[in-house]
């Protein structure tokens, strides 16, 4: 009866002096403290707030010691935001241990070596983006053994292995294979089966971890190696186990679904002795599956806690019940999730609005077109997949004096190296006596100089033109003289040529562009990538005079680059990944370059990559869920004058939005558009359960949904085989020919045609003859 009253006293408090009033399962989540519990939060449910209050439930109600609570996220960033919400929910509670995981790795790891007195030392670190990966490391960085730094070790390795130097993009696909080879736990063995672009990834793996036990008089360690060392430790020393799991009674973990399998398995050894976990967590919004995260876990979560309770987080209050209905039927597409169904009692806004353009050029036009008509533009976000994106809209928003907030700010686009070689090209133009420029871009226009001839010419110090002293003074092959005669000619003619044309003439008369292509088939690089760096260059060039301009307009970009990153807060446009923009909010959100090939890319389309596909799903749904009453997704149908497919996930809006009006199309006939071969998966062709009922939603159900039960359907693919006699209910009985990715093909008294496998299955409309 006491434990009643103090119940209430504790949520009616929070109700009057805090204005948190709590719906029936968010309630419920704070009350069910002992034991295993999996909370899965939809987008905008009050996650943030449940947990806290469940933390103070906990202190206030339980009379549970806040030193005996460990609440662990996967940024500093959260672990700082539940800090300051904590504190300013409950001011006169003593703090709780809030941390990231690496932070408990790192103190786990930090006491077995002095324990064992060895001496160590962290290797990453130092760069300001990784400075937010833990915390609790203050002082060991290597700022002052700058060789020591991870990133030099491994430009190194790359160097004396690969007989090349490392670009910016390989670094950055080198780090990731590593750091998922670590939190997948996978052995040595098997690393050389991890698929990555870059050459000699596994043995360079190999040689970073013997450098690192054997290079110095210290142990080196870096991140990812704070977690495998810690859960080492955790399995070996009983003792230090013991430490820690008698320091916490009860645990709680945020963003669950992003956490890898060596992460998950610390926490699991922390809990093992009381096992009050709670998991808070939306399989839903899985997305870093790439760096190591494990989301088959949360699906498994009752193989490892058989009595564990799940809570099902649904109600939004973020967003319109234009965008939550269409959200919540968009993400059912995916097969590997709960079964959940999101709902909002928040009133109709604006209906999504989807804009499709002529070609990709003007697509930053039309947003500064629109965003110009916006008020607050803290309140606005343009959301992209891919990073690149955001140099375009930067050079385009500040030529309309618009400001903006960049998120994430990727500083390599200027640094890299083709632009490094498009701002040479240029040099070239001003003067061709200097060998040292012409050194860093003779293989790669159509001269074909070889690395001998240019050794000659080094020798030649004259100080006059490079191309008439390869014809006068090196020996050339014949077919060497015209070519290199024509672009002497060709460098002239660009003297004092406008920036657009320049960059043309460069990648076509000059070769650059063939040149590049063999460079992606001989070394592995995306052509794609490479040429949307040439085309965002185009866009930046367009207006301006001179290459001097062209040059210092680059300089300004950069430099804007890096004070947009500080703009956070200010009255200005939010620029952001749809990766990095989760957990945020905004009143209008506008999704950009939605197209195949993108979103999903050209990767997620591949006939054997379902996991990938789910992915990119989840990525699309948290995108669309950051907006509160304003949705809009923008499309384009040519791109660097190749026509594009809107994205297929487009298409599911649409489909959504209005519904096909028979039966057959719902069946899924393959009539979608494809992309590299891959047939896109049918418009969202879930039949909603029972539970969508309570949602109240406006949306129009599929009539796929009236389709009365068949006991007898195929409910398996594995029952799908080629030869088999089935009956359609459609097209009467026909014979599997084949199955290819996520279709079936039937030939049928009336012709062959082409099912999705998702469709027939779910609403049993194939059986056996």
């Amino acid at each position: 009866m006491v434990m009643k009253q103090v119940t209430e006293q504790f949520f009616n408090r929070c109700k009057s002096e805090l204005g948190v009033s709590l719906n029936h399962v968010q309630e419920k989540a704070v009350r069910q403290t002992d034991g295993p519990l999996l909370l899965l939060a939809s987008p905008g449910s009050g996650k943030t707030t449940t947990i806290i209050m469940r933390i103070g439930y906990l202190i206030e109600v339980k009379r549970v010691k806040p030193s005996r609570i460990k609440a662990v996220t996967f940024s500093r960033a959260s672990a700082n935001d539940m800090k300051e919400r904590f504190k300013r929910f409950f001011p006169h509670m003593e703090p709780v241990d809030f941390s990231t995981i690496h932070s408990l790795a790192f103190e786990v790891m930090r006491e077995h070596f002095w324990k064992k007195g060895i001496a160590y030392q962290i290797i990453e670190g130092e760069l300001e983006a990784e400075e937010e990966e833990t915390e609790g490391v203050e002082g060991t960085a290597a700022r002052d053994q700058l060789p020591l730094h991870k990133k030099i070790i491994l430009r190194n390795l790359f160097r004396s292995i690969v007989s090349e130097n490392i670009t910016d993009d390989q670094m950055e696909e080198l780090l990731t294979y590593i750091s998922y080879v670590k939190n997948k736990m996978i052995p040595p063995d098997k690393w050389s089966l991890v698929k990555v672009d870059v050459p000699e990834a596994s043995r360079i793996l190999q040689e970073y971890e013997s450098f690192k036990r054997t290079g110095h008089s210290k142990l080196l360690v870096d991140f990812d190696d704070m977690l495998t060392i810690a859960n080492d430790v955790m399995e070996r020393d009983h003792g230090l186990l013991r430490k820690y799991q008698q320091r916490f009674d009860y645990v709680l973990t945020d963003e669950s679904q992003d956490t890898s399998v060596v992460q998950h398995a610390i926490i699991e050894k922390l809990v093992q002795r009381h096992r009050n976990l709670c998991v808070v967590a939306d399989d839903d919004q899985s997305i870093y599956s790439w760096r190591g995260a494990e989301p088959s876990y949360l699906l498994n979560f009752k193989q490892v806690y058989p009595n564990a309770v799940t809570l099902f987080m649904e109600q939004n209050y973020r967003s319109s019940s234009n965008i939550v209905d269409v959200s919540n039927q968009f993400i059912k597409r995916n097969k590997n999730r709960y079964d959940k169904n999101m709902f909002t009692k928040n009133p109709s806004s604006r209906p999504i609005k989807i804009r499709s353009l002529s070609d990709y050029i003007y697509q930053a036009k039309y947003l500064v077109k629109e965003i110009q008509k916006v008020e607050n533009l803290s309140e606005v976000a343009v959301l992209y997949r891919n990073n690149s994106a955001s140099i375009a809209l930067m050079n385009e928003f500040d030529r309309a004096g618009i400001p903006f907030y960049m998120k994430d700010a990727d500083n390599r686009f200027f640094s890299h190296w083709v632009v490094e070689d498009i701002l040479n090209f240029m040099r070239m133009t001003y003067t061709d006596r200097r060998v040292d420029i012409l050194e860093r871009i003779h293989l790669k226009f159509n001269g074909y100089i070889s690395k001998q001839q240019m050794a000659a010419l080094r020798h030649i110090q004259n100080g006059e033109s490079v191309f008439d002293n390869l014809l006068q003074f090196v020996p050339l092959q014949n077919y060497q003289v015209k070519l290199i005669a024509d672009s002497k000619d060709t460098f002239q003619q660009m003297n004092g040529m406008p920036p657009l044309p320049a960059i043309r003439v460069i990648r076509g008369r000059l070769g650059y562009e063939k040149a590049l292509e063999k460079m992606c088939e001989r070394l592995g690089f995306r052509k794609e990538y490479l040429l949307g760096i040439l085309n965002t260059l185009e866009e930046i060039a367009v207006g301006l005079e001179t290459m001097e301009d062209f040059a210092n307009r680059l300089n300004y970009l950069e430099t804007l680059l890096k004070k947009a990153k500080h703009r956070k807060g200010q009255n200005v446009v939010t620029f952001s990944t749809f990766h990095s923009a989760k957990g945020l909010e905004f009143e209008r959100v506008y999704m950009i370059d939605l197209v195949n090939g993108i979103i999903p890319s050209s990767d997620d389309l591949k006939a054997d990559s379902e996991e990938l596909l789910e992915e990119s799903v989840r990525l699309f749904y948290v995108g669309m869920t950051r907006a509160k009453k304003h949705l809009e997704m923008v499309v384009y149908n040519n791109r660097d004058g190749k026509e594009t497919s809107e994205s297929q996930f487009v298409t599911d809006v649409r489909n959504i939005l209005n519904p096909p009006e028979d039966d057959e199309s719902m069946a899924a006939v393959g009539k979608g558009s494809t992309t590299n071969g891959a047939v896109r998966k049918p418009a969202f062709s879930n039949v909603r359960s029972e539970r969508d009922s309570r949602t109240g939603s406006g949306v129009k159900l599929e009539r796929a949904a009236k389709l009365p039960p068949n006991p007898n359907a195929i409910r398996s693919k594995m029952e799908l085989t080629s030869g088999k006699a089935v009956l359609h209910r459609s097209f009467g009985e026909g014979t599997i020919v084949k199955i290819e990715a996520d279709r079936v093909f039937v030939r049928f008294d009336k012709g062959e045609k082409a099912l999705s496998i998702d469709a027939c299955l779910e609403m049993g409309l194939l059986e056996p003859i």
